[in-house]
């Protein structure tokens, strides 16, 4: 064998080997720093050993101070309750933000938004079947919260016009007010709402033919913009395309209504965390919508976002810390699964789990994507230099506050190296 086709077949041989190598997971590990020391501690002290949602105060005011920096001043701050699914924690940021607006998703939410903050302006985050109307109707006790005034109901087609139109006919024939409509637009998301003027004119003319229902304003969401990859016009691009869309919707309004057209009497709803930033007040729109880039759950790391801190937490307590992981069935590979990826070393059997969520805190920790998930004890590893032991806790980032907030009680609000008080969230059914 000459000395090229020697040093081919070791090329050969040895690109794989490199590429395998290259491949094997390293070992990683880390303790607790000082800030969830300290919270472990906190957590500690308040007797809360199970899993809990925690939010800390010095980090949400932080996250408040941004919003009110990087919000254009002419226009309007709405709360995004679903993604502050708390009382408390709302009325936290209406003291903040000095905002009565609220933007509500879901009707038992509603109802508890009428019954417990009645001086609240509430714009409906996505149309409600009407069947759920009726249910907020026939559960609504408190005449200090005037549906009538107080809500603006979401359309999308004119089958829900029509719908909402019986709704309000019925109500007028009791002596109640009319139904105030907001038409949701499509600026580019797709995912559903009126397309373009034409269709804005038309629903328009049938809520001014029904003198039971009254028409209130626009409403464009536009996530997709922060998201928009550089080759297909970038998050600018697309923020600058949806707010074209929404210039259309805003002047076939403006045609229709003639002489009584008056924007500053309606709600111009857009934004979202990931895009509230972007917007510089020239905008068509006159109020922006924000909640979960108060939290920072970790689907809103995005770079519109860097200026704003992680604010919530998914603790839980470590129940088992063993020395060993072992699968069911497959023992004799427990040594060549710790040899191939030393990460595995060790197993930490959590109290609960299966959320929306990643582990922070302690680093080096991974699921087990052999054992699967529980969310009665959920399985973590770690290699053999994690510190993690029986009664710490262990620390996630959710995914999402919209649902996740709602699996744990009572939000626990740490500040100052202690646990200072809980927060009860939303409810579901009722």
């Amino acid at each position: 064998m000459n000395r090229r086709r020697r040093l081919l077949l070791g090329a050969a041989v040895a690109a794989p080997l490199a590429a395998v190598v290259a491949a094997k997971p390293r070992a990683r590990a880390g303790a607790h720093d000082a800030y969830f020391r300290a919270l472990q501690s906190a957590l500690a002290d308040a007797g809360l050993m199970r899993p809990t949602l925690v939010i800390d105060r010095a980090r949400l005011q932080h996250n408040l101070a941004r919003l009110q920096a990087n919000r254009p001043r002419n226009f309007a701050y709405r709360i995004v309750a679903k993604s502050l699914p708390s009382l408390p924690l709302i009325e936290t940021v209406r003291r903040a933000t000095g905002t009565d607006r609220l933007m509500v998703f879901h009707q038992p939410f509603l109802n508890l938004v009428g019954e417990r903050m009645p001086d609240a302006r509430v714009l409906l985050g996505k149309p409600m079947p009407a069947g759920a109307v009726t249910r907020f109707f026939a559960h609504h006790r408190n005449p200090a919260f005037d549906p009538s005034a107080r809500i603006e109901w979401l359309v999308d087609t004119p089958v829900r016009i029509a719908e909402y139109a019986e709704l309000a006919r019925a109500r007028a024939a009791e002596g109640l007010g009319p139904m105030r409509l907001n038409f949701e637009i499509d600026v580019g998301l797709h995912r559903g709402g009126l397309r373009d003027g034409r269709a804005v004119a038309e629903a328009l003319r049938a809520v001014q033919a029904e003198p039971s229902l009254r028409f209130s304003g626009l409403m464009g969401y536009e996530a997709h913009a922060s998201k928009m990859p550089g080759l297909l016009g970038g998050p600018r691009g697309a923020l600058d395309r949806a707010m074209q869309a929404y210039a259309e919707a805003l002047g076939a309004v403006r045609e229709t209504l003639g002489d009584t057209f008056d924007a500053s009497a309606l709600t111009l709803n857009a934004g979202g965390s990931s895009t509230y930033a972007m917007y510089d007040g020239s905008e068509p729109c006159n109020e922006l919508a924000m909640g979960s880039g108060l939290v920072m759950p970790t689907d809103f790391d995005v770079p519109s976002l860097a200026d704003h801190q992680p604010a919530s937490y998914i603790a839980t307590p470590v129940l088992k810390a063993l020395d060993r992981t072992e699968i069911a069935g497959i023992e004799s590979l427990t040594g060549l699964f710790r040899a191939w990826d030393p990460n595995t070393a060790r197993a930490f059997f959590l109290y609960g789990g299966y959320w929306l969520a990643d582990p922070v805190s302690p680093p080096g920790l991974q699921r087990n994507a052999i054992w699967g998930h529980s969310t009665n004890q959920d399985l973590y590893n770690g290699s053999v230099d994690v510190e993690l032991a029986v009664g710490d806790h262990v620390f996630l980032r959710p995914h999402q506050s919209e649902f996740v907030f709602l699996q744990f009680g009572d939000i626990a609000v740490y500040d100052d190296g202690r646990i200072v008080e809980t927060w009860p969230v939303f409810t579901q059914g009722a």
